[in-house]
């Protein structure tokens, strides 16, 4: 079992899952409802969408792994100059006291969110959303993300991972060369899995106006 994350849901639900599509139409009601309490606009998610193209081989990946690059967010977002080196064998990424203080304060979009359902929509906001506590449906996974927070703090910690953007968009040669340190399956290869995936789902999620569904 893992993290999957998937842009597109509801179209390929609509096609092959009639009662998976209800189910996502009334998460997603849930959201808007949500981001209607934070005086934002609704997101309506596409129903049709042309191919979707993902330059992230790897479609899911274990549920630690995002621990990792969420650990390097955090560092790098309070020292400008970090960089990362690989989390020493035993110790818990998560544990770190540095996230502790990301998460606590609420402000992250990629720490402070589930690691296991949720949603992020292309809708711009500032500060990660929670369902009220009388609310009689929650919000999955409890908290909500914009796709434009999620990018931006993925291009903040590109280069304290030694990633390289130009103007905050990813090369298709930096990719191929991320897919090899991926391959390598060492070092690093936790953050670059997590960061690649996100990344490419954060593009794609802004550019067809469609929510990242993490199951």
């Amino acid at each position: 079992m893992g993290l999957a994350i998937s842009i597109g849901v509801l179209v390929d639900l609509l096609e092959h899952d009639p009662e998976g599509a209800e189910w996502l139409q009334e998460e997603l009601a849930v959201v808007n409802k949500v981001l209607a309490a934070a005086g934002l606009p609704p997101h309506a998610e596409p129903r049709e969408l042309p191919p979707l193209h993902s330059r992230a081989a790897i479609g899911g990946f274990p549920y630690s792994f995002i621990h990792y690059l969420r650990r390097a967010y955090a560092h790098r977002a309070n020292s400008p100059d970090w960089m990362a080196t690989p989390v020493e064998d035993g110790v818990d990424p998560s544990e770190d006291p540095v996230v502790e203080d990301v998460l606590y304060s609420s402000e992250s979009h990629l720490v402070c969110h589930s690691d296991a359902e949720g949603f992020y929509v292309p809708v711009d906001f500032d500060e990660v959303l929670y369902s009220e506590p009388d609310d009689d449906k929650q919000l999955a996974g409890g908290m909500l993300g914009s796709s434009y927070r999620l990018r931006d703090e993925l291009v903040l910690v590109a280069p304290a991972l030694g990633i390289n953007l130009t103007d905050g968009e990813l090369s298709d040669e930096e990719v191929a060369r991320i897919g090899r340190l991926i391959d390598a399956d060492e070092g690093l290869y936790r953050e670059y899995v997590s960061w690649l995936r996100l990344y490419e789902a954060a593009r794609l999620s802004i550019a067809h106006k469609t929510a990242i569904v993490f199951n």
